[in-house]
């Protein structure tokens, strides 16, 4: 389903902690937007639906909704730091093209 490297899963552990409540998930997502159709969307969340697919990795829980889950099937997620800047990468064999800025993608 969603693999997270191991810098992506300190990354986001380390931005939990700096939350007062912590969060008990994360949520990946995809919504429609951007110039190729379709957006990444991450976001820290306390409520579990029955419907979401729950993957856990190395303690960090990350909840992916039925929809987003077609999109995101083999997805790989890391964090990078370069001299432009830093954030998450989604690394996603199912994209077949993305807009010139890479903030959006189509399947």
């Amino acid at each position: 389903m969603i693999h997270l490297t191991p810098v992506a899963v300190a990354k986001v552990k380390e931005i939990m902690d700096q939350q007062n409540p912590r969060p008990a998930a994360l949520r990946v997502a995809v919504v429609g937007g951007g110039c190729s159709g379709f957006q990444y969307h991450m976001a820290f969340d306390n409520n579990q639906n029955s419907t979401d697919n729950v993957v856990e990795v190395d303690g960090l829980k990350v909840l992916v909704d039925q929809m987003s889950l077609m999109y995101l099937n083999g997805v790989e997620i890391d964090y990078i730091e370069t001299l432009e800047g830093a954030g998450f990468k989604f690394n996603n064999p199912n994209v077949k093209s993305t807009c010139g800025c890479g903030s959006s993608f189509s399947v």
